[in-house]
């Protein structure tokens, strides 16, 4: 179980750090994509957050019988 805990907290954590990245170039933080000033960006960015710290959420309070 430890080791399903660590992948999925892992995973969740890849996705928050994405979405952060992706949110920023969304709303014209960080520049130089194509991504950099779209809004699609910015809202794909704040799901993958959610998304990531629901993983995360998830992997902190599973029951570890």
């Amino acid at each position: 179980m430890l080791l399903l805990r660590t992948v999925v907290g892992g995973g969740g954590l890849v996705l928050v750090l994405a979405g952060v990245v992706f949110f920023f170039q969304g709303i014209g933080v960080l520049g130089g994509s194509f991504m950099s000033g779209r809004t699609k960006w910015a809202i794909i960015g704040a799901v993958l957050v959610v998304a990531g710290g629901g993983l995360l959420a998830a992997a902190r309070f599973r029951s570890a019988r």
